[in-house]
């Protein structure tokens, strides 16, 4: 994968002028899947880029070090970068990054990650950085990024151990510290998969979607709500589904509760098709981005915004 600086086009300030592209970093990836690809401009001015484990499953196999890349330190794959784009050439390392004096590369700001399916920072609150961690086969989680902090894989999937040997079978225990002997964190919440658990009904899908912390205006019931999705609840049917989640209160337990977002034209969540993305636009509404069928291809790609129904305090999806 490449991350490239473009400008905007002197004739159209919607569009990017091709001819400007500046390369800033090459990753090279040994397997096809696991791109990850977010990036984001943080409140710090820093850019941010989620980058998959490099693919394949376990974080094992050609390409991949021993302990996994994921808590390799030595290699870009499986982290959250931050790096300067205004300074440097190609690009400038912060000062603060957990790696800048050594000990791993400059750019990681976070690891032990397998493959961030969209990064976002909440645009009020803390301004957290929120990471949605896609599982192997038994768990999807979501993470609040903090600075050199380390999430675990391969060593864990979710709040479960994990033993890329045995991955459908979690060990009863495992390390609470990486290679490095720093504290190994929890994700906000976790789930299951409907791949490994079909039946459950805390089973709530294969894939999860990165989305973002609402603070728009049009739906005051979700402020401070971090609004994500499923890709899907079943591989082949296009079944993906919009979650609410909530942050807990200072008392009781740690875990964001998460709840299907019950929409008007949408019953529990359910959207009809596989989502691939959220959007959020300048007022801090969002959107929802489908496909219906199960790759990014052919024309049946769907975006839908949130907004309030008619009448009441319920939401609906319109199709834009």
């Amino acid at each position: 994968m490449h991350i490239s600086e473009l400008k905007v086009s002197e004739k159209d300030p919607l569009q990017a002028d091709p001819g400007t592209e500046r390369i800033l970093l090459q990753i090279d990836k040994p397997y096809f899947n696991h791109n990850g690809g977010a990036v984001v401009f943080g409140p710090d001015g820093y850019l941010y880029i989620s980058v998959g484990d490099g693919g394949n499953a376990n974080d094992t196999g050609r390409g991949h070090s021993l302990q996994g890349n994921g808590q390799d330190t030595g290699v870009l794959l499986g982290k959250v970068l931050r790096i300067d784009v205004d300074k440097g050439e190609p690009y400038a390392i912060p000062s603060d990054n957990p790696f800048a004096g050594g000990q791993g590369r400059p750019e990681i700001y976070a690891y032990g990650l397998r493959n961030s399916w969209r990064i976002s920072f909440d645009r009020g609150g803390d301004h957290e950085l929120f990471a949605a961690d896609v599982g192997q086969d038994l768990f999807e989680e979501v993470n609040i990024i903090v600075k050199g902090g380390n999430y675990g894989w391969n060593i864990r999937e979710g709040f479960h151990w994990f033993d890329p040997k045995n991955p459908r079978n979690p060990p009863e225990s495992g390390p609470h510290v990486g290679a490095d002997g720093k504290p190994l964190l929890d994700p906000i919440f976790d789930y299951k998969s409907s791949k490994a658990f079909p039946k459950d009904p805390e089973a709530r899908g294969t894939s999860v979607t990165g989305g973002y912390v609402y603070r728009g205006g049009a739906l005051p019931q979700l402020q401070g709500r971090y609004i994500f999705a499923d890709w899907s609840r079943n591989f082949i049917k296009p079944d993906g589904v919009v979650y609410a989640a909530t942050r807990p209160g200072a008392s009781g337990p740690k875990k964001w509760s998460v709840e299907p977002l019950d929409l008007v034209t949408h019953p529990k969540g359910s959207v009809g098709g596989y989502v691939v993305a959220l959007g959020e636009d300048a007022e801090g509404e969002l959107y929802v981005m489908t496909t219906g069928v199960n790759m990014v291809m052919g024309k049946t790609g769907k975006v839908f915004k949130l907004v309030a129904a008619s009448g009441t305090t319920a939401q609906e999806t319109k199709q834009q």
